[in-house]
């Protein structure tokens, strides 16, 4: 061995090894880096409370439209029913109104069979009542349904009984009817009761 070798310290080794671990760990750089991470840190952080300060904002906008747009379709729908009651009230206001008429043509009539002696003049009167009140039915949209000659359709006629015919263009057809039917706007309020060849 040399001589150098063994009057070297053991000590000065270890100083070259920590100087050169302690230069890896600096302690300055240390310092700097935990600063760049804290400064990241508060960035990220208020980066974070402005996304959730902005969303809590559109949140809060969104429910009150949503709140705002409920209510409006409540005082909408109750609006819509009060009006729908208020027509059909009126409506039947009306039908009732325009039947006082009829009424007071029946009275008379009924005044007149009372004292009069000529049957034709109480047939005639008791027409022009009837023929009235027809025309009444049409004007508020009710009508007969016409059966009598046309071909049978359970979805129109109710039919009471079959009877059979000679003629065979009669099968299937309505030949009688026994109590008429009517349509308010084309929808069924009473189905004819009809008899149907067979």
């Amino acid at each position: 061995m040399k001589k150098e070798d063994k009057n070297k310290k053991p000590t000065d080794k270890v100083s070259e090894e920590d100087e050169l671990t302690l230069g890896h760990n600096n302690p300055e750089e240390e310092v700097h880096s935990s600063d760049n991470l804290s400064e990241k840190d508060e960035l990220i952080t208020e980066q974070v409370i402005d996304e959730v300060e902005t969303l809590e904002k559109k949140y809060e906008e969104l429910n009150n439209n949503h709140l705002r747009l409920h209510a409006e379709f409540d005082n909408y729908r109750k609006r819509t029913l009060k009006e729908k009651m208020e027509i059909i009230k009126a409506g039947g206001e009306r039908v009732l109104t325009d039947m006082i008429p009829l009424i007071d043509d029946f009275e008379r009539a009924l005044e007149t069979v009372q004292e009069a002696d000529d049957k034709e003049a109480i047939i005639q009167g008791l027409e022009l009542i009837y023929n009235k009140f027809i025309n009444f039915l049409n004007q508020n949209g009710v009508k007969e349904i016409q059966a009598i000659g046309e071909k049978f359709d359970a979805e129109k006629f109710e039919a009471v009984t079959t009877i059979p015919v000679q003629d065979d263009s009669h099968k299937d057809v309505v030949v009688d009817c026994i109590q008429k039917g009517y349509v308010l706007n084309d929808k069924v309020l009473r189905f004819p009761k009809v008899i149907v060849g067979k």
